[in-house]
């Protein structure tokens, strides 16, 4: 898998210059806490899109550059706290007290107090308990929407991120694919454990043993004896004439059969694991692409938003203008006001999905949930990773032979062929027990103990066994029989179900590539129907009512194409993931 090419393609393909991954990047967290200059700047320069630039002339518009700091690979735990001025103003509202940074209300831009600047640039305040005294200021619950901009709460600091850091963080400190490739590593320390069943275990100790009463000679003879033992070094536990067989100081007892087919079945259980673990690690690829496509996708839908609704503001002036001249009706001017307010609804929905956007990729990535990330894409442009009419069979065949999930289950099906081989073939072989032990060795009667002098025992013992009047052989053949069918079955399972993933996802962007240029034709012809209608009414030609169906039609088909092209990116992302990203140079691509 090419990640390092996927990064640098998405990099070097976008439409604002790309920022290196983790500890390369400029000005790659901005802490929120700008200056109204630097708020209305920002939002200027959104407002001008890909081909213009905003030059900060006036000192006052630049951002602190100790404000700024580079995202670091999952360091960012705890945020830049600006301590709170004891000069600044208390708002209190049934009886809650909320500290507040003065606001200038000429600083947002687009001269609307629910601006979608304004959510960006409000300040949230967070203070030190040790200082006040009181915990942080609760949200502020308000009557009028048309304040809603001043009490916003915002993040403390806003992280930008582009695609290409979002993806370069999901690596072995991610909780998901570190837990996968320590799962693989557990999965070879056992394929170690069973190349090694074979050799002997070492024991050394010592042992003492004492006998009192009646005891029975080898001839049969009973005799009151009383007796000791004792034994030091390799092995212990020797009484009397007896070998050292309790606990030998060289032992090695293992079934051929776990010796010969266990390391076979250890080598090809390891394969599987670190098959999966390269799933893993796909599929959080897949779902960090996905989640910060959905977070430019809820910024853009915003923006759209913020636009429609100056449209309408500017037609509900002019409405008024004419309700009040009488040449238009107050119901008309009434309507226009009740477009404004469904307008805010809808931002106020941007918002929220801004928000969980925003805490979705940074699960994601498994950075702080506290940011607020802001990507750093000016806008939403169809991404091209694969050729446009690419046969689907061929697709099938790619992901089939690439594919990590396909290749675990051929591993697992190997694993369960060789337990079965390990059960086929276990009557045949023998149990081998060997030991041998080494060590000074002593007793006598009573309470004498003399004559302690080396002594070597060596003992092997070779068994074979048929469990259960062959019953028991045959009942476990038949187990492992039956895995290794389950196993064939799973692998036919993952085969359709990678070429079904691939099929649909090959589909998707077929027709979502179809719906993109649609709606991007809707568009135009949109804007063409709301320029028109508004030249009219400025010519004196009807009433500014007439131009609302307009301004809707023109942003349904803004937020239809955006949908169409956020939608053609995860498919996108969704083939690359189905193929076992396989991205190539000669496929992959982007337009703009």
């Amino acid at each position: 898998m090419r990640r390092s090419y996927l990064y640098a393609l998405i990099a070097l393909s976008s439409t604002v210059p790309a920022i290196g991954c983790v500890g390369q990047m400029n000005q790659a967290s901005v802490h929120s806490t700008s200056s109204p200059a630097a708020v209305a700047a920002n939002s200027a320069a959104m407002d001008l899109g890909d081909d213009h630039v905003v030059e900060a002339k006036d000192k006052e518009t630049l951002v602190d550059e100790s404000l700024i700091r580079p995202v670091a690979h999952r360091d960012i735990i705890q945020p830049v706290v600006e301590k709170a001025s004891r000069t600044e103003p208390v708002l209190t509202i049934d009886g809650k007290r909320d500290r507040r940074p003065p606001l200038e209300v000429e600083s947002v831009a687009s001269g609307s107090e629910h601006s979608w600047a304004a959510y960006e640039s409000a300040s949230m305040l967070e203070t030190h308990e040790s200082e006040l005294g009181e915990p942080p200021p609760e949200p502020v619950v308000i009557d009028s929407i048309d304040h809603l901009s001043g009490v916003v709460i915002a993040p403390s600091q806003t992280v930008q991120m582009n695609l290409p850091t979002a993806l370069a963080m999901i690596d072995s400190r991610h909780p998901a694919v570190g837990l996968a490739q320590w799962r693989t590593r557990e999965a070879y320390a056992a394929l170690d454990q069973a190349k090694v069943l074979w050799l002997p275990s070492i024991q050394a100790g010592f042992s003492f043993h004492r006998h009192d009463g009646n005891y029975q000679s080898s001839n049969g003879d009973i005799v009151d004896v009383n007796r000791n033992s004792f034994q030091y070094g390799l092995g212990a536990g020797a009484t009397g004439a007896g070998t050292t067989n309790t606990r030998p100081g060289l032992v090695a007892q293992f079934h051929m059969a776990d010796a010969i087919f266990q390391p076979k079945i250890a080598e090809k259980t390891a394969w599987a694991q670190g098959h999966a673990a390269s799933g893993v690690l796909n599929q959080q690829l897949l779902q960090a692409a996905t989640a910060y496509t959905e977070l430019l996708e809820a910024y853009q839908d915003a923006r759209v938003l913020e636009e429609s609704r100056e449209r309408v503001r500017e037609l509900a002036g002019i409405t008024s203008d004419f309700a009040a001249a009488g040449q238009g009706m107050q119901a008309d001017a009434d309507r226009m006001q009740t477009e404004l307010r469904l307008i805010d609804s809808r931002l106020v929905g941007g918002q929220e999905r801004v928000a969980v956007a925003s805490a979705r990729l940074a699960q994601a990535i498994s950075i702080h949930s506290g940011e607020t990330l802001l990507p750093m894409d000016v806008t939403v442009v169809p991404l091209e990773l694969m050729a446009a009419g690419a046969d689907k069979a061929s697709l099938i065949s790619t992901g089939l032979a690439s594919r990590p999930e396909l290749k675990e289950s051929q591993s697992l099906v190997a694993a369960a062929c060789e337990a079965y081989k390990r059960e086929k073939y276990a009557p045949f072989v023998p149990s081998v027990l060997l030991g041998y032990s080494t060590g000074g060795f002593g007793g006598g009667l009573g309470n004498d103990l003399s004559d302690v002098d080396g002594r070597y025992d060596f003992d092997a013992v070779v068994t074979w066994e048929i469990r259960n009047f062959g019953l028991g052989e045959r009942a476990a053949r038949n187990r492992t029989s039956a895995r290794v069918q389950q196993a064939r079955y799973e692998k036919l399972r993952v085969m359709d179900q990678v070429a079904a993933e691939i099929s649909e996802s090959a589909s998707q962007v077929e027709f979502r590539r179809q719906q993109m240029d649609l709606t991007q034709q809707a568009i135009a012809t949109a804007e063409r129907s709301y320029e028109s209608n508004l030249e009219r009414i400025k010519d004196g030609e009807g009433l500014p009512i007439e131009v609302l169906q307009a301004v809707q039609a023109l942003e349904s088909a803004r937020r239809a194409y955006l949908q169409a092209v956020t939608a053609y990116n995860r498919s996108q992302f969704r083939l690359q993931w189905a193929l076992g990203w396989p991205v190539s140079d000669e496929l992959a691509s982007m337009t703009y």
